[in-house]
Formats: structure tokens, sequence, C-alpha cells
């Protein structure tokens, strides 16, 4: 190797260091707060409960496991804006709110299709991988949980119901 060339490294390296450190100081992604609980849906089983905590919570509910790389910038950054999407959608720890993600078929669906837990997450939450069976338990849990019956929620039919007498 010339010295050139390994001067144009150890600058890159440098450079590359410096940004690294830089931007640990963005503020974003350091502010890892789980608000509290305000009401879980009514759990079918505390199987089903721990079946969701062990795959869902850390992104939809406020009792996120903060890892040691969400302190850390740029890793902080995605970690956080997963969980703020997350809450966003379907929060287990605010049941009720009215978000679209609280659909049952929603989440059956994301279940089934293999959408959630999201791949980026699985990377580092191995635990967090579903067999075909987990993925029907928890189908089954989550189905018995809001009270579908052969996949239609009862809630839905009694709404259709509301909406002809109007």
């Amino acid at each position: 190797m010339s010295a050139t060339f390994k001067k144009v490294v150890s600058r890159v390296l440098i450079a590359l260091i410096a940004v690294l450190i830089l931007i640990q100081f963005v503020p974003y992604g350091h502010s890892h707060e789980n608000p509290p609980v305000l009401q879980e849906p009514q759990w079918h089983s505390k199987q089903t409960r721990q079946q969701f905590k062990q795959s869902c919570f850390d992104c939809h509910s406020n009792e996120t496991v903060w890892p040691w790389y969400s302190y850390i910038a740029p890793a902080s950054w995605l970690v956080q804006k997963d969980v703020e999407e997350g809450r966003e959608e379907l929060n287990f720890s605010e049941w009720g709110s009215g978000r679209d993600g609280e659909e049952s078929e929603e989440i059956v669906e994301m279940i089934r299709e293999e959408k959630m837990p999201l791949e980026n997450y699985l990377l580092l939450h191995p635990e967090a991988k579903l067999t075909n069976a987990e993925r029907e338990q928890m189908i089954q849990g989550i189905e018995a949980t809001l009270g579908m019956a052969s996949g239609n929620w009862e809630g839905e039919e009694h709404e259709e119901e509301e909406d002809h007498s109007h």
C-alpha cells in the first residue's frame, strides 16, 4: 500500500468516527419514555398475553424494553421511529382508543401473512420469531380475546345492525 492510500484511509476513518460522535448530539431517538399503561384488552388467557408481549409489545405497547443500542445513533433513530409508528398504529397499553390497528382482522392478517414482527426486529430479537404453531395460537388467542367467531368480530355485526336502523 502506498503512503498516500494509507493517509486517505486514515482520514476517512477519522471523519467517520467524528460523524458518529457528532450524530450522538442529534436530539432524536434518546427519549425512551414508556407512558403509563391505561388499558389492555381483556386477554383470553395469560398465554395469549405472553405471546403478544414476547413478539409485539416492544413496538405496540407502553412497555417497551429499550435495548442498549437504542441509545446510540443512528440505531436509536430507527428504534425510536419504529416504536413511535408502532404505538401510533396499535397500542395494547391504550386499548380502546380507536386506533385503526385495533381492528381484529388487521391484527390477524398481519400475523398470518408474517408481516409482524418486522424482519429488522427479528434480526436482533430472535425470540420473537414465531413458528407456524405459535402463529396459529396467537391468531386463535386474539380472535378469542376480541370475540371473533369464524373470522367475524361480533362488534362489527352489531355496528351493521345499528347502521341499518338509521
